[in-house]
């Protein structure tokens, strides 16, 4: 079993810890984009968040704590909206879909993604690995999706080619963030899903 990063507070009130840092989160993600981790000072981060250096103190211990709940937030999220999507029989309608949710998710946090993987390196080595870790359980849940296809004869491909397009289609979608100074004057999201999804189902789709 995976252990999870802890971030200690002072504060017992969870309810007020979840808002709180909510509220981290969000000025810290808009800070981090703008300035970087490193050039970022945790006062800044206070008031981007709205409030005082000492009430932020309540919340986290360090920079790199500020740094770790907004990659753990973000593979939250993942897992919140994927989990009804890839809980299903294997069709590539299902699988369809489970692309088009991750992809809106991507486009709904396209900062988060970017200061993730821009910084998460600077994160101490126990929060890389938990990091690491719910960055492959990311990839397993399509590679799940994708294998339940071929169970049922909607794909064929191998079980090398399932662990691949897994890893191709989780990298498809962060596109969207990464160049988006490239693409997005060209294409909007369903633009983007449309095609990106043809590409990775085009050579998998079982022929009639």
């Amino acid at each position: 079993m995976q252990l999870k990063h802890e971030v200690k507070s002072s504060v017992k009130d969870e309810s007020l810890i979840e808002k709180r840092r909510d509220q981290i989160i969000e000025g810290a993600v808009k800070l981090f984009k703008e300035k970087g981790f490193h050039r970022a000072t945790t006062r800044e981060i206070a008031k981007a968040a709205g409030f005082s250096i000492g009430t932020l103190y309540e919340y986290i211990r360090t920079k790199e704590d500020v740094l770790y709940l907004v990659c753990d937030s973000i593979y939250n999220e993942v897992q919140n909206r994927l989990s009804t999507s890839l809980d299903q029989e294997g069709t590539v309608e299902g699988l369809r879909q489970a692309i088009s949710t991750y992809f809106h998710l991507i486009d709904d946090m396209s900062d988060e993604f970017v200061v993730m993987y821009q910084e998460s390196k600077s994160l101490p080595k126990d929060a890389l690995q938990y990091v690491t870790n719910k960055e492959m359980e990311m990839v397993a849940l399509f590679k799940n999706l994708i294998r339940k296809c071929v169970d049922a004869g909607e794909l064929r491909i191998t079980e090398e080619a399932v662990d691949m397009a897994a890893h191709h289609l989780v990298v498809q979608g962060q596109m969207w963030a990464f160049r988006r100074w490239a693409i997005r004057s060209s294409y909007t999201i369903d633009d983007f899903i449309r095609l990106q999804t043809d590409q990775l189902l085009n050579g998998l789709v079982k022929s009639s």
